[in-house]
This record gives structure tokens, C-alpha cells and sequence, in this order.
């Protein structure tokens, strides 16, 4: 079941209106059945792949609580294994069995090993991570272990977030499950507008730029110059609008039950550089590579080569995490080799800065709108080139789309702008939404802005929104992007 479908729009009000009906020491039972429901519409076997992981990481919760000395370590050492060797058959045998075929085939070896062929349990990646939060949580001493099986299993399949997060915290959400959540007509109808907003970057501006963005990717060799430039472009307000959008969604249906759920986007597009857009980008999953990760392998409290070693090893494995392809790992690399760069090269461009008596224009060296500008446009320029390796079906499609891009070829056709025009009109006005609202949302939430205007002007958006979302939606019914990994 995803969320832009005529089945969650009839699933959600009926949860929903149960939920409140429903005694609270029922509610957490209602919401188990229902997560269920919701992740067996798509494949109902693989119900038994969370099972499976969510008994494993019960257990080792508990045990790792009870256990002293090198107990602890093992048990929680067991659930990591678990999870990663779930995470590894499901996701990364056949691509690691294919590449070592290859390097076997090359030495002229045999290789009998088959591939296995199987779906990907959909949003694998995403609760594996929230599962193995917990277990390192309560090893660190940071969160009790949840001894109500129930309730841990409501953490991991909580259906708003279940299939692409964000990816809770076992500190945040655990709680929630034991409060007594009173319908708040204000949090209902915030929640409502927070879904609103989040399906129209979903069908209005994400599905409509997928026509371009799968027309030019699906035969780049068939484009050059103006497409490739419109087509990368495109698929980076795409795959922001629609993973923002699914983010919106699920954190504005746990909302109008009363539960809050983690920011996972800030503004990322206005960062003035690369860093402070991973700060603002899938915060729940990078903050998740910062604290499991990076600062265990010694964080920014290491020498500067160490410090860059350790960002380019977090990169590569985020690449990987998105999925079995070289394409994301080299997307992964290409970030963590840039913010290394960066790192390594710091002393030397603030000496040259220095140097050239540059310091005496604070226009061009200070904490000036001029520089700030000129950060945002360069980090948007490189975030949207190295999405041409992670959007491309292969790293040869990637190296062409790269080497095509000039403007002096394809902007003369007018054929893409008759099989486009609505596509590109309607991303074109909601593009414009998008930036007024999120500008505005700098300051103070948006909903929470519109929640203090009167009753017509509220209603008179919501049935504005309505129908931009009916008129410009797109035809298609196009899967949310990150439902892949």
C-alpha cells in the first residue's frame, strides 16, 4: 500500500477514526494489526523477514540489559549480524556474487555459485536501521529495553514510517506508544495539512518531472546538450519533492494521532555547502551514519587525514546503503572524496584567501548574502551533477550524460517542449510554491502560520491546494523513488 493510492485514502480515516474510538490500552494492538495490514499489501510473505528481526533484536535488547563484560558485546554484536546478514542476502548477494563472478571469470576460474533472484522486501534498509537504533541504544546505556514484545514491534512497523522512514530513535518514539493520546482538533487538522502539502510535492511536482526525467534517462545516448541538462536538473527538485513529500506524508498521519516524528528535511536546496546539505538532507539517515559511524570511527577527534579517511569510508557506505549498483557507490564516493577535499584543503585556502589581500573585500570574503548566494548556487550545481551517477541506469549511461551536458545541442527541438509542456508547467508553478512556502517556513512552520488566519482563508486554501493537486497531478501512478531502497 503506498500513500498516493485510493487504498490508503480509504486505510487512513478508518485507522484513524478506530484509533480514537478505541480504549488507549487497545490502541497500541489497532496500530500493530494495522501496520501489518499495511506492509503485507505489498509482498505478505515477507512479514516474516520483520518477524524474524524484530524477535532477534527483542531478545538481544534484553539480554544485552541483563549481560556484564564481554556478554554485552557479543549479544549486541549477534544483532547486528542478524540484521546486516538479512540486509546482505535480501539486498547485496547478487551484486557481490556478480562481481566477484566476474573478477573469477577474468582469472579464469569457475564460479558455480548462482544468483538468488529474489524481490527486495520494500523499505528493508530503513527498518533494519531503526531495529539495530534500538539494540545499540540500549547497549550504550542511553535507552532501557522495551520488554513488551508488542510495543517493540510496533517500533519497528509503525506504519507511517515503516517503509521509508524517517528513521526513528528508540528514545523518541517508544514513549510515544505508552502516551494517552487525546484527539487535538488542532494537531488532527495540522497533521491533515502537513499530508496535503506533502502529496502535492508528491503527484503535482515529483510525478510530473518524472516524464522528463524518465524519458532522457531511460536512452541518454538517444540525447544531448539541453535535454540532459533539463532532464538532471529535473530529477533534482524530483527525487527531493518526492522523498520530502512521502516525508510529509508519514509525519502528518502520525500527527493527527498524536505522535511526532523526526524532521527529515530542512531547506536542503538553500545550504550554502555540501556539509551543512547533509545536515539538512534525510536528516534521519544521516544523523544516523554520524552517530553509528563516523564518530565511533573517531569522528573530527582524529588527525585531519584520519578525519577525511573516515568521512570518504561514511560516504561510500551511504552510497552502498542506497543499493547494489556502483552507481551509488561512486555517488557516495564522489560526496565523500568532495568534503575531504575540503577538509584537507582548508588551511591552504584560507592562506591563499590571506595572501591575495582578499580579506580587505568582506564582500566576497565575509559572512556577506553575496557569498552565501554564490556557496547555495555551487553546492546545488555539484549535489545536481552527482545525481546524474545516481539517477542513471549504469555507470557508462552516468560517464555519457556527464560528457553531453553542453547547452549547444537539443534546445532547438521543439518536440520535447510539445510531449513536456504540461509536465514542465505544472513542476514550473509548484516549483514556485515550493520556494515561497519553504522560504517562509525559514522562520515559522507554514501550517502553523496558516492555522492562525480565519476560517475562509484557511479553507479557501485548502480547496486552492485541492485542486492544483487534481488539476496537475500526474496521470501516471509512479512509486515513490526511495520504496527502492
Amino acid at each position: 500500500m503506498v500513500f498516493n493510492s485510493l487504498s490508503f485514502l480509504l486505510y487512513f480515516p478508518v485507522v484513524t477514526t478506530l484509533y480514537f474510538f478505541l480504549p488507549h490500552a487497545q490502541r497500541w494492538v489497532l496500530l500493530l494489526v494495522a501496520s501489518c495490514a499495511f506492509y503485507m499489501a505489498f509482498i505478505p510473505a515477507y512479514i516474516l523477514v520483520l518477524t524474524f528481526t524484530i524477535v532477534i533484536d527483542y531478545t538481544a535488547g534484553i539480554l544485552i540489559a541483563r549481560a556484564t563484560g564481554p556478554a554485552r558485546r557479543a549479544f549486541l554484536a549477534a544483532s547486528i549480524t542478524a540484521n546486516v546478514g538479512v540486509l546482505f542476502v535480501f539486498k547485496y548477494f547478487d551484486f557481490f556474487s556478480a562481481n566477484l563472478a566476474g573478477l573469477v571469470a577474468f582469472l579464469g576460474w569457475n564460479y558455480p555459485v548462482a544468483a538468488l533472484e529474489i524481490v527486495l522486501p520494500i523499505g528493508l534498509s530503513f527498518h533494519t536501521f531503526q531495529a539495530m537504533s534500538y539494540t545499540i541504544e540500549v547497549y550504550r546505556g542511553r535507552h532501557v529495553p522495551e520488554y513488551h514484545f508488542g510495543i517493540f514491534a510496533l517500533y519497528v512497523m509503525f506504519y507511517p514510517q515503516l517503509v521509508a522512514g524517517p528513521i526513528e530513535r528508540p528514545q523518541n518514539l517508544l514513549p510515544q506508544f505508552r502516551e494517552l493520546h487525546a484527539f487535538s482538533p488542532r494537531e488532527f487538522t495540522a497533521g491533515l495539512q502537513r499530508m496535503l502539502w506533502g502529496m502535492f510535492k508528491k503527484v503535482v511536482i515529483a510525478d510530473n518531472l518524472a516524464r522528463i526525467v524518465d524519458t532522457v534517462y531511460a536512452n541518454p545516448h538517444e540525447h544531448v546538450g539541453f535535454p540532459l541538462v533539463l532532464a538532471t536538473i529535473a530529477f533534482a527538485f524530483q527525487v527531493y519533492c518526492d522523498f520530502s513529500g512521502y516525508s510529509d506524508i508519514a509525519i502528518g498521519s502520525a500527527q493527527v494521532m498524536g505522535f511526532r516524528l523526526r524532521e527529515n528535511f530542512d531547506r536542503p536546496y538553500f545550504a550554502s555547502s555540501l556539509a551543512e546539505l547533509w545536515r539538512r538532507w534525510h536528516i534521519s539517515l544521516s544523523s544516523w551514519f554520524r552517530d553509528y559511524l563516523y564518530i565511533p570511527l573517531g569522528g573530527s577527534r582524529v588527525s585531519r587525514a584520519r578525519r577525511c579517511l573516515n568521512l570518504c569510508l561514511v560516504f561510500l557506505v551511504s552510497g552502498l546503503w542506497h543499493g547494489a549498483n556502483w552507481n551509488y557507490v561512486l555517488w557516495g564516493g564522489l560526496h565523500g572524496l568532495y568534503l575531504a577535499t575540503s577538509i584537507a584543503t582548508e588551511s591552504t585556502r584560507v592562506a591563499l584567501v590571506k595572501s591575495l589581500g582578499l580579506t580587505r573585500y568582506p564582500l566576497f570574503c565575509g559572512g556577506s548574502l553575496f557569498r552565501h548566494v554564490l556557496g547555495t548556487a555551487f553546492t546545488f550545481g555539484f549535489f545536481t551533477l552527482s545525481l546524474a551517477v545516481f539517477r542513471a541506469n549504469s555507470l557508462p549511461d552516468a560517464m555519457f550524460i556527464l560528457m553531453n551536458m553542453s547547452l549547444s545541442g537539443g534546445i532547438t527541438y521543439a518536440g520535447y517542449w510539445i510531449g513536456w509542456r504540461r509536465a514542465i508547467a505544472g513542476a514550473l508553478l509548484a516549483g514556485l510554491v515550493i520556494a515561497v512556502c519553504e522560504t517562509i517556513r525559514k522562520n515559522r512552520m507554514l501550517r502553523d502560520v496558516l492555522l492562525e488566519q480565519p476560517l475562509l482563508v484557511r479553507w479557501t486554501t485548502y480547496a486552492i491546494a485541492t485542486l492544483i493537486i487534481l488539476n496537475y497531478a500526474a496521470i501516471d501512478d509512479i512509486p515513490f523513488i526511495y520504496f527502492q531502497f
